[in-house]
């Protein structure tokens, strides 16, 4: 698993295929925790602290090895790790429990599973800490280990601000579980849910408006919507949840509340790209259904329906069946029978050879294309969001000419009353230098 996501990460940066900032956003604040500063993201605005932005702490733990190999690989070959590393304890419970084939079937199948490869696929995110985390804690859920569920769990209140409701729902699930055997560890789940939940709430009313310059900056995202709005998405990410991971199975194990958390703020929301199934939302909800479904075939094989119990049985191998069919069809992994995903184009390496001429700690202003190849050595600003702030250089992808004919216009616009002069171009990409 780990060699598959390296290979699907790393070959699309050398492929230059970006879609968004966040791997430049992250790689800023790790950099600075490398180099024990505050963590600044230039990229969401000059000086601009990542904790005002969401709380993710948890990043810091890749400085030392950003600190000896510096730059954006890095960050790819940490979340392949971390994600890899996820399948064990999710193959682990579902041996133990299901005997060893049906264990290394689910742990493929999840292995393979879409919400990982989706966040594989786009870019780095701190949800890669907790996806093992999750992971690792329902595994020692289903083994009854109830103190080491809550302590895997309780670092997901510094990966991001919305995982202290994630705690509190696993919390809850650790309770239940206990109630009959152990009350004393079922009281203490109960006590790590209400303070998860009581973390959150100062997390996002207290903490990141403390580093913030005006709040926090996502209120807004859940104004404008109803829980109606884009049903048809919204029902089409729940099947998709649901049905090629676990058969639908997941519903029967109470681990699926793990899950409530997330889907909830994502379905309240009023951006729609929270409701599909693109991007990184959907990876902390596998280990999850994968689990719960471990869950709820250990149950039902003891079941006294044979129709329901049949089912059960086979749905590890199903699962495995229709991961693999999507793997090799619809999902980022059918490209690793394509030559192109080992080789790295020309245009890559003469736009590189462009972003050369820009010295080392240089102020640069650059969007999607360029910004990747900068944010190890120079101080990167957003295209349009320098906020007063006057950078040396500016790169920008205009091979569809959204900045115009003329760049040096529209970098006159964005500095009024100063000049740029194009000093190079490559393969679409502008460089200009300030006069």
């Amino acid at each position: 698993m780990f060699l598959v996501y390296l290979v699907l990460s790393v070959g699309r940066f050398r492929r230059m295929e970006w879609a968004s900032w966040d791997l430049g956003i992250f790689e800023q604040a790790i950099r600075a925790y490398a180099h024990l500063q505050a963590p600044v993201a230039d990229l969401k605005g000059p000086g601009a602290n990542i904790l005002g932005d969401h709380f993710s702490p948890i990043i810091a733990l890749v400085a030392p090895v950003y600190r000896v190999f510096p730059g954006p690989i890095t960050l790819l070959v940490v979340q392949a790790a971390l994600f890899a590393l996820s399948a064990v304890p999710v193959t682990r419970a579902a041996g133990r429990l299901l005997g060893r084939a049906r264990g290394i079937a689910v742990g493929v199948a999840y292995g393979l599973s879409w919400g990982i490869q989706r966040a594989v696929e786009f870019d780095f995110h701190e949800i890669a800490f907790a996806v093992p985390l999750i992971a690792f804690s329902l595994e020692a859920l289903l083994a009854r280990r109830w103190r080491a569920a809550l302590l895997w769990a309780l670092p997901l209140v510094l990966v991001k601000e919305d995982l202290g409701f994630t705690l509190a729902a696993l919390a809850v699930v650790v309770a239940w579980r206990a109630r009959s055997t152990d009350r004393r560890a079922a009281w203490t789940a109960l006590g790590v849910a209400a303070a998860g939940a009581v973390f959150a709430v100062l997390v996002f009313t207290v903490f990141i408006p403390a580093f913030a310059t005006a709040g926090y900056g996502y209120w807004d995202k859940i104004q404008g919507a109803g829980p109606l709005d884009g049903l048809g998405t919204k029902l089409t990410t729940l099947t998709w949840v649901l049905l090629p991971t676990s058969g639908l199975l997941a519903l029967r194990s109470p681990l699926l509340l793990v899950a409530a958390p997330t889907l909830g703020w994502r379905f309240l929301s009023g951006d729609d790209h929270y409701w599909s199934t693109d991007w990184h939302y959907s990876a902390v909800l596998m280990p999850v259904v994968a689990l719960a479904l471990v869950d709820a075939v250990d149950t039902l094989r003891r079941g006294e329906r044979p129709w329901l119990r049949s089912y059960a049985l086979q749905m590890p191998t199903a699962v495995l069946a229709a991961s693999l069919a999507l793997a090799a069809t619809a999902m980022p992994t059918a490209k690793l029978v394509e030559a192109s995903t080992y080789e790295k184009p020309a245009r890559v390496t003469a736009v590189e050879r462009l972003l050369d001429r820009i010295p080392d700690g240089a102020t640069v202003e650059a969007d999607t294309g360029p910004l990747t190849r900068l944010t190890s050595r120079c101080r990167v600003l957003w295209i349009g969001g320098s906020k007063g702030v006057v950078p040396d250089w500016i790169a920008l992808d205009n091979g569809s000419r959204w900045a115009g004919e003329d760049p040096t216009a529209y970098a006159g616009q964005l500095h009024p009353g100063e000049r740029f002069t194009v000093v190079g171009e490559a393969e679409g990409v502008v460089l200009m230098k300030r006069a």
